[in-house]
C-alpha cells in the first residue's frame, strides 16, 4: 500500500534530530578527548554549525543523541543556554543504537504529530532546509560520487539500493542517487518501528518499508555538501565555511 495519509500543508512544530552519538573514529586523535560533535571548524564546533542552520530555518525543538563523551555535549549546550531553543538529549551512553535505533529511542521526546528532520552532525551543506517538502518520508539525495547509491523510479519513489563495487542490490534498480545524511522521518511511519530491534540502521528500515509506503527522494540540485568525517576533510571544511561568509 502507498503511504497514507498525506499532509498537504505542514503547519505543526518544526523539530529535528541531530545524530551526534558516533565515536568519530575517523577523526582520531581529536576524538580521543572529545566527541566528534565538538570538533571545531571555522572557529565553532560542528554541532554549533548544525544548530545554527536549523535555528535559522525556524526549527524550535531539537533532540541530540549522545554517547561518546556525552557529558561534554550536555555541558556545551547548558553553557550556551541551549541557544534559545528547546533542545533535548537522547541518552545512548549505555549502548550505541545506530541511526534507526537512535530515532526509535528518541521518538518520545518529539511532538508525535509532526515530522522530524534528521541531520548528521558532521554534514555541512548549502541546502535550504525551508524548501524541503515535509508531507511524507523524504531522503535528500544528489548525484555526488559514492560507492553505494539509493535507487529511485521515475517519480522519485525509493525502490532500492546498490553497492556499485560489489554489485549487491536490495529491492530493485532505478535512478542512482547518493544519500546526503539528511532526511525527514514522518510520524505515520513510527508504528512500524515497534517491530524493529533496539539497534539497527535507518536505511535498512526505509528499504524494507518502501515496498508498501511512499518514501520519496528530494534531489537537491547545485548541492554543496561536505561530510566532515576524516582528518583530511577538516581543511576542506574550513574552506567551505569561509566560502559561505
Amino acid at each position: 500500500m502507498d503511504f497514507c495519509p498525506l499532509i498537504s500543508t505542514f503547519a505543526g512544530m518544526k523539530q529535528a534530530m541531530i545524530f551526534a552519538a558516533g565515536l568519530g573514529t575517523r577523526l582520531k586523535p581529536l576524538t580521543d578527548t572529545m566527541p566528534k560533535a565538538l570538533v571545531r571548524v571555522g572557529g565553532q564546533p560542528l554541532l554549533w554549525h548544525v544548530i545554527m542552520k536549523l535555528k535559522e530555518a525556524g526549527y524550535e525543538r531539537l533532540v541530540v543523541n549522545v554517547h561518546h563523551f556525552a557529558n561534554q555535549i550536555v555541558d556545551y549546550l547548558v553553557d550556551n543556554d541551549h541557544f534559545g531553543l528547546d533542545i533535548r538529549i537522547s541518552d545512548e551512553t549505555e549502548a550505541l543504537l545506530e541511526t534507526g535505533g537512535g530515532i526509535k529511542k528518541a521518538l518520545p521526546l518529539f511532538d508525535q504529530e509532526s515530522p522530524i528532520l534528521i541531520h548528521n552532525v558532521d554534514i555541512l551543506s548549502n541546502l535550504d532546509l525551508t524548501a524541503l517538502p515535509m508531507d511524507a518520508p523524504l531522503l535528500v539525495v544528489s548525484q555526488r560520487p559514492t560507492k553505494r547509491y539509493l535507487q529511485f523510479d521515475d517519480t522519485m519513489r525509493l525502490v532500492g539500493w546498490k553497492n556499485i563495487e560489489t554489485g549487491q542490490v536490495k529491492g530493485r534498480e532505478g535512478k542512482p542517487l547518493a544519500f546526503s545524511g539528511i532526511h525527514v522521518f514522518h510520524p505515520s511511519l513510527a508504528p512500524l518501528l515497534a517491530d524493529w530491534p533496539d539497534c539497527f540502521p535507518i536505511m535498512d528500515f526505509y528499504l524494507k518499508a518502501c515496498a508498501d509506503y511512499l518514501i520519496r527522494g528530494y534531489e537537491a540540485h547545485d548541492l554543496r555538501l561536505l561530510d566532515v568525517g576524516k582528518l583530511d576533510t577538516l581543511d576542506q571544511a574550513e574552506a567551505f565555511i569561509d566560502s559561505k561568509k
